[in-house]
């Protein structure tokens, strides 16, 4: 549901995980560039390309889209390698830095289905510290939308799933956040039938967030929207 402009919500969690790309980095012209020229090359259909690929592992892309008898490892890895060499047009969604900030470093996590060479670069690019906690593509078997690298996050910061809020923006990357059963916030309007029902902002720039421990010694954080 989108809040209303009059309207202030709160959520009370002890863990904040977020997505990368189109969650706290716009990459979405690199996304599209890349992408349009490997279905160019192989004449394939670049809008279900870009339709389906969001939020998912590069490699997931290249093995549903690539011709019969491509060496799928080789491919993904030539596109991870043009992705990596190309930030022109990279920005932070606004509010994500200041968000970032104001949250414990030990209970947040970025979960993203890019490697980690690729997340180092998008975030510095646009002008974002990486958190201490990243889960990377290299870190889990099965990528978005299965829930292994939220519950993977989750678990390093010593949080229950009940316990945390997820930021996402990509169908895969909710599917992923609510089989993990993680209470998510869609961030923009490329979530589609998947938001349905979920709290979506269109960006960090009317959320605060607040932090203090309880008497176990564990963070509280309580996020207004």
């Amino acid at each position: 549901m989108n809040l209303p402009a009059e309207a202030v919500k709160t959520l009370t969690v002890r863990a904040v995980l977020f997505d990368m790309d189109g969650t706290l980095v716009d990459s979405t012209a690199i996304v599209e560039e890349v992408w349009s020229e490997f279905a160019g090359r192989y004449g394939l259909d670049i809008e279900e390309i870009l339709r389906t690929s969001h939020g998912v592992q590069a490699k997931d892309t290249v093995r549903r889209f690539a011709p019969a008898g491509a060496d799928i490892d080789a491919l993904a890895e030539e596109l991870g390698e043009m992705e990596r060499t190309r930030t022109d047009g990279i920005v932070a969604l606004p509010g994500a830095a200041e968000l970032l900030r104001s949250l414990p470093a030990d209970a947040v996590a970025m979960v993203t289905s890019a490697d980690r060479i690729l997340a180092g670069v998008r975030m510095q690019a646009a002008g974002l510290e990486m958190p201490a906690t990243t889960v990377t593509s290299e870190a889990v078997t099965r990528g978005k939308p299965h829930p292994e690298g939220y519950l993977r996050a989750a678990a390093l910061l010593g949080a229950e799933p009940a316990d945390v809020v997820v930021f996402e923006d990509a169908p895969a990357g909710i599917a992923s956040a609510r089989a993990a059963g993680m209470r998510t916030v869609v961030v923009g309007d490329a979530g589609g039938e998947a938001a349905d029902g979920l709290w979506q902002i269109a960006d960090y720039s009317a959320v605060t967030a607040t932090a203090s421990l309880d008497a176990s010694g564990r963070w509280v954080i309580e996020l207004r929207f």
